[in-house]
């Protein structure tokens, strides 16, 4: 007799969770992942410092005889963004610039260096050859770079409160409450898709050229950030997490969608 031997198709379900616990085994074991998570924390700890202490520094332009006072910061929220009144606060033109919203862009590296990995080592070619297909990819970079940037974001808030605490900044939310910060938090994370799923298209569009990926991703990173800061100010409300959760799925999904067929139609060498 002769032993008929069936396969059982695997679920998309399983191919997710799959391939979900193998890019988060790595990302826990890349040095890069910790050392992003490091430059978060350290940052604006080091800024904050460093601004206090040049607070009140006279520099004069040799040309003109123009003299410019340096002015430090005065509260620790600044590293987040704008308090009622920060208009007429000091040091609001260094930090409104500098600030956490950084990590949106920052984020660009882990996925872009994440991904090109992929490529360059031939693990991708063997990954949908034999284990995953090319939709699940997509959706498990995504996520990893998701989880990236929210915790890059959550280490940067600490070390801004750090840095307030050893400069001895005020605390003081300016009738802002507790809640705001936490919305407002909450609203930069659901925001974070939105910039990963652009990267993660960038990169598979690049695939091993990690210059490219990087490049490319802080170009396209660009066209959108300067709606970070409107999007999820310091006052934000249940409205702007809602807002950020929807436009962070849409274009997870519909970028993500672009991604897989990028992958579909383009050579993976």
């Amino acid at each position: 007799m002769e032993a008929h031997v069936t396969f059982e198709p695997i679920s998309f379900r399983k191919r997710l969770k799959s391939m979900l616990k193998v890019d988060f085994r790595r990302m826990l074991r890349s040095g890069l992942f910790y050392i992003l998570l490091a430059c978060a924390l350290v940052m604006p700890l080091l800024m904050t410092v460093m601004m206090t202490m040049m607070d009140g520094t006279v520099s004069v332009d040799p040309q003109t005889g123009v003299e410019t006072v340096m002015q430090g910061p005065e509260n620790t929220w600044q590293n987040l963004g704008t308090l009622p009144g920060g208009e007429t606060m000091g040091g609001m033109d260094v930090f409104g610039m500098c600030n956490i919203n950084m990590m949106f862009m920052g984020v660009c590296v882990f996925v872009c260096c994440f991904i090109s990995e992929d490529f360059r080592s031939g693990y991708a070619k063997n990954l949908f050859a034999v284990r995953t297909k090319k939709g699940e990819y997509v959706i498990s970079k995504t996520l990893a770079g998701v989880l990236c940037g929210a915790l890059m974001l959550i280490a940067y808030l600490l070390g801004s409160v750090l840095g307030g605490a050893i400069a001895g900044l005020s605390f003081d939310l300016h009738g802002l409450t507790a809640l705001h910060l936490v919305l407002c938090m909450l609203a930069k994370i659901f925001l974070m898709p939105v910039f990963v799923s652009i990267f993660t298209l960038i990169s598979v569009a690049a695939k091993q050229k990690t210059w490219l990926s990087i490049c490319g991703s802080l170009g396209g990173g660009m066209l959108l950030f300067m709606m970070v800061s409107i999007l999820t100010p310091l006052a934000s409300t249940f409205f702007h997490v809602v807002l950020c959760l929807a436009g962070g799925c849409l274009f997870a999904v519909g970028l993500g969608a672009v991604s897989k067929a990028v992958l579909k139609r383009t050579r993976l060498v």
